[in-house]
């Protein structure tokens, strides 16, 4: 199953030229990808196998240059396959429900972690989907944009939520909708318990002396990053807040995931070694997966990429800290 297949429009039928252009190209273009959904007068839904119903996911409406800038106004193909892998990780969904799509069933390939053969041997590149766990785990999203991972979470049994974003209204609105129309018992699998704490919160990365991030300094287990890397100058400051909220525990993991749509080489440096250990970060494990789930070695630099093929592509990392005398 492609990655895009839990998604589908909810909403009045559209009249707009352009929203039919829209939904024509995956008939024009059968191979196209779409790597950003959902627009104001249309809601998404998220439907999983393994929820009782479907999550509604609303979009911002920005109301200037300012918010459009942000691109918070819609819902990324990072953001899907990081609700996947929360969802799988959790659910502790077996081999059998993670095949890779050979088998034509799940985006996220094998559950033991994918693996590749090289000169050595075979070597594992993708990390298992069960290190994915958030269970009784305290998260923070930056960047939230729609936050499907955080509202997976909040459903599938972490402890405590933080969903932030830019403090902009049109934003922050829309987040706090997505949370009250997604967090109640009625969404919760069997099995499963509902955050007891689900908070949305303005942060510009890389401010650290608002109230909100004096009161929660290396306060969560798990640290979610969904397509935030395509503005390279941010990237200092986005390293400082996942290092800043990230839990100084040897468990603590921060997960990075990021389409390549706006080019590689505008976020291959958010994985610069130096710059991550002055945060006290290091990468765990660094992979790219597509949206038909298929896994190969990250790569600094792949010469000419395709736009249309470049745009399928996603890079998924494990942030650690970064801890002395660590076995390796």
């Amino acid at each position: 199953m492609a990655l895009t297949a839990r998604l589908t429009s909810h909403g009045p039928p559209t009249t707009d030229p352009e929203d039919f252009f829209a939904s024509a190209l995956g008939v024009i273009f059968p191979d196209d990808v779409t790597n950003q959904h959902g627009d104001p007068d249309h809601g998404l839904l998220y439907t999983s196998p393994h929820l009782p119903k479907p999550l509604h996911i609303r979009v911002a409406d920005p109301k200037g240059a300012e918010d459009r800038r942000l691109f918070s106004h819609f819902l990324w193909n990072s953001s899907l396959l990081l609700a996947e892998l929360v969802e799988a990780g959790t659910l502790k969904l077996d081999a059998a429900a993670l095949t890779s799509t050979q088998a034509g069933s799940s985006s996220l390939g094998g559950s033991s972690g994918s693996s590749i053969s090289n000169g050595n041997g075979t070597v594992k590149i993708a990390a298992p989907a069960s290190d994915f766990d958030v269970t009784g785990c305290a998260t923070i999203e930056l960047g939230a944009g729609t936050a499907l991972p955080s509202l997976l979470s909040a459903v599938l049994g972490a402890r405590r939520v933080v969903i932030t974003d830019y403090p902009s209204s049109e934003v922050m609105d829309t987040l706090r909708r997505n949370v009250s129309s997604n967090t109640e018992p009625s969404f919760v699998p069997p099995g499963r318990q509902l955050a007891n704490d689900v908070q949305v919160e303005g942060h510009r990365w890389g401010e650290l002396d608002t109230p909100v991030a004096k009161a929660n300094k290396h306060a969560f287990d798990r640290v979610f990053v969904a397509d935030c890397l395509w503005m390279p100058w941010q990237h200092e400051n986005l390293r400082r807040s996942v290092g800043w909220f990230l839990s100084e525990g040897e468990g603590s993991r921060a997960w990075v995931v990021a389409g390549f749509h706006t080019g590689r080489q505008k976020m291959q440096g958010f994985f610069d070694a130096d710059a991550l250990k002055a945060e006290g970060l290091e990468v765990e494990r660094i992979w790219e997966r597509d949206c038909d789930g298929n896994d190969r070695e990250w790569a600094v630099d792949r010469g000419f990429e395709d736009p249309g093929v470049r745009k399928r592509w996603l890079v998924v990392a494990v942030l650690r800290r970064v801890i002395a005398n660590r076995e390796r």
